[in-house]
């Protein structure tokens, strides 16, 4: 079966994606994305996939893949129970971290790392243990600090041995072909028109399918509705409106992420955050600005 594509967001004001999850999660499945993935096991121990390899991990286990290299990692748990945190990600572009080499030329020294993680690398038991509370500060860091843990987490990797390479020499990530799979082409067509009306029916007849063989195939692949995932993908934008313009309206913001209207915006933004949109930006911005006191 072939991988499917999963949507990154990056949110506007922030270079990278620093996040982490639980066990089960919808986003483990057979899939790729065109961004870098560092990816730090913290509980569970189980299978993991990366492009034509298969192996075992446990926590600790560190491994950064290359862009569209799919991947997974599958833990070993008894039926129906769930683990809060299973793993920790940093997630970047091309365009980032080649930009950003070419302004500091000190970075070319993780040239050859990223090279290698086009076949997935996996690293030493060492750099791991070394870059896991680094990681874990991420997690919550704003500002010019996720600046700083994110050059700590390269030199880290740079300055690392006994890593190695996952996938054999002959795989090649081909992401054309991926994405001539119909979900691949909806779900690529979602990430670029997210705040544009379009309907089921829509993504069906991009997708080559029936509406209701293509609504089962959605849900099968994200682990949710149609309209909850694209409900979280535009909340998700307008928390990055939110904090990144703090004099932006919120009726503009509910507009400009593909709401039409306000009160159902504020609604649903209530559901899937907990709080409204103003408090949500008060609180965030209240937190990075006591961060940057401290």
């Amino acid at each position: 079966m072939g991988p499917d594509l999963e949507v990154v967001q990056i949110r506007q004001g922030e270079s990278f994606k620093a996040w982490s999850h639980g066990y089960p999660f919808h986003t483990v499945r057979w899939h790729f994305h065109p961004e870098y993935e560092l990816h730090l096991v913290v509980a569970t121990a189980g299978r993991y996939f990366v492009g034509d390899f298969i192996g075992e991990f446990e926590p600790g286990n560190l491994v950064l893949t290359g862009p569209n290299l799919p991947h997974n990692w599958v833990s070993d748990i008894p039926a129906g129970s769930t683990i809060p945190l299973r793993c920790r990600i940093l997630q970047f572009n091309e365009s980032f971290i080649g930009d950003t080499m070419r302004v500091l030329p000190e970075l070319a020294a993780l040239a050859p790392v990223l090279e290698q993680s086009r076949r997935g690398v996996m690293f030493s038991a060492e750099t791991s243990r070394q870059v896991a509370p680094v990681m874990e500060e991420l997690m919550r860091a704003q500002g010019v600090r996720r600046i700083e843990l994110f050059m700590a987490i390269a030199g880290l990797l740079s300055r690392g041995h006994g890593a190695h390479m996952l996938a054999s020499p002959n795989y090649l990530p081909d992401p054309s072909g991926y994405m001539s799979a119909g979900i691949n082409k909806a779900l690529n067509y979602l990430r670029e028109n997210l705040t544009n009306p379009f309907s089921e029916a829509d993504l069906a007849g991009i997708a080559g399918q029936s509406t209701s063989a293509f609504s089962r195939a959605f849900r099968r692949h994200t682990g949710m509705t149609l309209v909850q995932y694209v409900k979280r993908l535009r909340i998700n934008l307008a928390c990055q409106i939110l904090t990144s313009d703090e004099e932006a309206p919120i009726t503009d913001i509910c507009f400009e992420v593909g709401f039409n209207n306000l009160s159902n915006f504020n609604r649903q933004f209530l559901a899937e955050k907990g709080m409204t949109p103003s408090r949500f930006r008060r609180l965030t911005i209240d937190h990075i600005n006591a961060a940057k006191a401290a």
